[in-house]
């Protein structure tokens, strides 16, 4: 019998035979960032495949449930003071995680993205989710607003992470804008892209604009994938795409510079990763040190860091191989970013809902 399980909209449909499975089970909400078409997932069960099938279900939907309430128990907790330790730290590496402000700007409303600018001290740039134009946010370790940056020639279908790194230019700082959402999994092709990184020190009132983007296309060697975390190496310019699969590990997909900008880069599947929590691989941000040396993770719950070993410094893909290291942000309502400080010493974390705070986690001395 087929049984299908849709996001709740404001019909609140469930296909037939649902209600007896999710008798008891909170529902979540349907995702800013999905389509607005409702989300279905459709299960077909052969004849004999019964049982196996149901047990099959109740266990996935009873992992929702359980991510449901642990949303839910952050949401209770963002009345936490700025400067005030979030919780005790649960990481060999790392202090206890940090509010030390919340995003002032109200046209930030869902940082889906965070990276440390390397081009003016201590300014942090973020991004909507989908369903905003083609802008970057400027703020600083206060949370003020330093400015609106439109982003030429781009367009924004689901931006979910950005990322600093070199590019063609020597010396010069560039940031990389990664339009990879795919909820469905059927883009033929996703787009990075690439601008030299603003100046912020004189910000102006008012959106400004600007230089002309790149737009590296990318596609996958074995079909569409839905991704939420983009990094790029420091040093070596190379691209990183880590995709967001629940229950299941995440892919590892790799585009080595320099790219094209005229044809569509086939990336590169490296590795895959599974973080130790309950859903495996729901990946939604990322980035890597400026020393090339660590890689920061994170899902909706924790930040998980990779180091690379003294053994293996020249090869950085070996990186995805090594331990992986817990470690506790606090309370976030949809927490999806994820940065490390310019000078590697923290994390720094925001979430898609407001009030947005700013979070950082100390690297320990």
């Amino acid at each position: 019998m087929p049984i299908t399980l849709k996001w709740l909209t404001g019909e609140q449909e469930r296909g037939a035979g649902s209600d007896k499975l999710l008798s008891g089970c909170a529902f979540i909400p349907q995702p800013s960032s999905l389509p607005p078409d409702p989300f279905v997932w459709h299960y077909l069960s052969p004849e004999g495949e019964r049982e196996k099938f149901l047990r099959k279900r109740i266990v996935h939907l009873a992992v929702l449930c359980l991510c449901a309430l642990a949303l839910s128990s952050c949401e209770r907790a963002t009345s936490t003071q700025q400067g005030q330790s979030l919780r005790a730290s649960n990481s060999a590496s790392y202090e206890s995680p940090v509010r030390i402000a919340e995003l002032s700007d109200p046209a930030v409303k869902e940082s889906s993205g965070l990276v440390a600018s390397r081009r003016n001290a201590d300014i942090f740039w973020t991004h909507n989710d989908s369903g905003d134009d083609a802008v970057l946010y400027a703020f600083d370790r206060k949370g003020r607003n330093m400015g609106h940056w439109r982003v030429r020639s781009a367009k924004s279908y689901d931006w979910e992470d950005i990322a600093a790194g070199p590019g063609p230019q020597s010396g010069v700082s560039y940031l990389y804008i990664g339009d990879i959402g795919d909820n469905g999994s059927r883009r033929a092709s996703i787009t990075v892209y690439r601008i030299v990184e603003p100046s912020v020190t004189n910000a102006k009132e008012g959106e400004q604009a600007t230089e002309e983007a790149e737009a590296i296309r990318l596609k996958y060697p074995d079909g569409g994938h839905d991704a939420e975390a983009l990094l790029v190496h420091p040093l070596t310019g190379d691209l990183y795409i880590v995709t967001k699969n629940f229950g299941t590990s995440s892919g590892i997909y790799k585009l080595k510079a320099p790219f094209s900008t005229s044809a569509v880069n086939t990336l590169t599947r490296v590795g895959t990763i599974s973080v130790p929590n309950l859903v495996g691989g729901l990946i939604t941000g990322g980035d890597i040190s400026t020393d090339g040396r660590r890689v920061v993770l994170c899902d909706y719950l924790s930040a998980y860091e990779l180091s690379l070993p003294d053994s293996a410094a020249g090869d950085f893909d070996n990186i995805w191989k090594q331990p992986i290291e817990s470690v506790a942000l606090g309370p976030r309502r949809q927490g999806e970013a994820v940065c490390y400080s310019l000078d590697g010493q923290a994390i720094l974390a925001t979430s898609e809902k407001r009030p947005t705070p700013l979070i950082e986690v100390k690297r320990k001395n």
